[in-house]
């Protein structure tokens, strides 16, 4: 959990936050309209924020070599030359990404939760995956998979062995989300009620991980917090763009 001490842009300037990209070689016009949307949109911007699964999987920076790796670390490479600056944060897909990744893309990576000043607010970040305390065996999971020594001996393995075991959790956890309530793999309003007192009271949360985005008004201890949830891009894709009058969601592709 980190304050990030970050310079709010000038009134003129925007930033953008997406989420839940979940870029992959098998969804070639998704991958096609995020590389656009770093030339055009995302270029015009003060700084762009990803806020977690930025890939479909991510089994070690030692894949960056991979040709689809590469066209997307290419395309983060033109935009920070182009002086945007560029804030990665992990996901439940891609929380191995580590500093080479980062160093090779020209992105800074940042802790979940981050807190930051933009135009005067206080805006608190995370990916949300965490918020989902109602959904126990995936707590479990990611208490499992977050342990520093199940990384390293994960790590350790070669990346072709990394990858079928990735696949095969991505199969299971596919199966059982169909056993699952929506409710359950939602937020949990204590936990978003926990994590903003922490924080003391931010003027807004924006985070993803639940592909449903949407402007929630959240009253808390006297104070009215607005929580933006991002939208993913599995089928279309959509960002959030805040400057100096505001934040509003921005759809960029309909299916």
């Amino acid at each position: 959990m980190v304050n990030l001490n970050i310079n709010s842009p000038a009134l003129s300037e925007v930033t953008i936050f997406i989420s839940d990209l979940h870029l992959c070689a098998s969804r070639p016009q998704i991958t096609e309209a995020f590389l656009n949307f770093l030339t055009t949109q995302a270029k015009s911007a003060h700084a762009l924020y990803i806020l977690g699964d930025l890939f479909e999987y991510w089994a070690g920076d030692d894949d960056i070599d991979n040709e689809f790796n590469k066209q997307i670390i290419q395309g983060f490479e033109a935009l920070a030359a182009s002086g945007v600056s560029i804030y990665l944060m992990h996901g439940n897909r891609d929380f191995l990404i580590t500093d080479e990744f980062c160093r090779a893309a020209g992105i800074h990576l940042i802790s979940d939760p981050t807190l930051i000043n933009l135009h005067g607010s206080t805006v608190l970040l995370s990916h949300g995956d965490e918020l989902c305390t109602d959904d126990i065996a995936y707590q479990q999971f990611r208490l499992q998979v977050r342990n520093k020594q199940w990384k390293s001996e994960f790590l350790n393995q070669p990346l072709q062995a990394r990858k079928n075991q990735i696949e095969a959790i991505r199969v299971r956890s596919e199966q059982e989300k169909s056993s699952k309530s929506a409710q359950i793999m939602d937020v949990n309003q204590d936990a978003v009620v926990s994590l903003l007192k922490q924080y003391h009271y931010p003027d807004l949360l924006i985070h993803g991980h639940t592909h449903r985005p949407n402007q929630h008004q959240l009253p808390v201890d006297g104070k009215l917090i607005t929580r933006w949830v991002l939208g993913d891009w599995y089928e279309q894709g959509s960002y959030l763009v805040c400057d100096a009058s505001g934040c509003r969601n921005v759809n960029l592709i309909n299916h």
